[in-house]
């Protein structure tokens, strides 16, 4: 693994890299609660086809950490990607995004579609799809509660409070994380605790346009994005974990809508962290579409 501090429109952003330079691009984005790291294993699986570029997202790990909720609306968090493609030679590059990075894979295949070849989501949601199931106040509803006490002030406090044993809890109640053994506990927590982090964290969800409806109420005044700018037109390959108990499968319902090109592959036996519990599965997935 190679590491570098890049200056991306004019802010210091941490990125670990994998592999041959010469290889096509595969710039992989994490979610929440993770950090560029967190791909390691699974990046190792992927060199010989691939140079694996993985930034701490704004607001995590090393990278550049504003204040203030607005700073992270998905418009601002794609553009410090599309920066990232022009560095990396302008692309098109093959975008990898899971949970939180995989909103900003979305965004960049949308909306500076120029820059995507491929598309691969592990365990993330299109706008329009997720959008409709967690207003409905059906299944995802109730799963995307915890996005109310996320969202919350103060939360911060609450979850990093004697060594995120709250967050630590929350995680371990409702997925399997053997896979984050102490030593890696430790790495992540070394993340968290650096000045400013864990709340720059919680405001990828603050800044979020959608609301999280009340089991049994819908939320009706649910803004409608246009279908027509809503179109990934690049090859799209959805990677899901089929326990996973946050995201769940029905929020993907009629992605053929806005993916024409779309391949879906499940991975059993694994959840929303799918890449920890079933590297091997995931890197033959997404090596066999390619």
């Amino acid at each position: 693994m190679h590491t570098q501090e890049l200056t991306l429109n004019g802010h210091p952003f941490f990125i670990r890299s994998w592999g041959n330079p010469e290889l096509p691009t595969l710039l992989m984005m994490h979610g929440f609660p993770e950090y560029g790291g967190a791909w390691d294993t699974l990046a190792q699986l992927l060199t010989d086809r691939y140079h694996c570029v993985a930034p701490d997202m704004r607001g995590y790990g090393q990278s550049w950490t504003p204040e203030g909720v607005e700073n992270y609306a998905v418009s601002e968090l794609v553009g410090d990607m599309a920066a990232l493609v022009g560095h990396l030679g302008g692309g098109p590059v093959t975008v990898l995004g899971h949970d939180w990075g995989a909103a900003v894979a979305y965004g960049l295949a949308l909306f500076c579609p120029d820059l995507v070849e491929k598309l691969i989501i592990m365990n993330g949601v299109h706008p329009v799809p997720f959008r409709r199931e967690v207003s409905a106040g059906g299944a995802q509803s109730q799963a995307s509660q915890y996005m109310n006490l996320l969202r919350a002030d103060g939360s911060e406090d609450v979850l990093s409070a004697n060594g995120f044993a709250a967050l630590l809890g929350f995680l371990n109640e409702t997925m399997d994380m053997a896979w984050l053994t102490p030593e890696k506990q430790a790495e992540y927590a070394t993340e968290w605790s650096r000045p400013g982090r864990f709340n720059a964290m919680l405001n990828w969800y603050r800044a979020a346009p959608f609301k999280v409806a009340d089991p049994g109420v819908p939320v009706t005044d649910i803004p409608q994005l246009p279908p027509e700018t809503m179109q990934v037109h690049c090859p799209h390959l959805l990677i899901w974990g089929v326990n996973d108990t946050a995201l769940l499968e029905v929020s993907t319902e009629g992605l053929e809508e806005f993916a024409a090109d779309l391949t879906r592959v499940r991975i059993e036996g694994a959840d929303h962290w799918l890449h920890h519990q079933k590297p091997a599965e995931v890197a033959r997935a997404l090596l066999d579409w390619n």
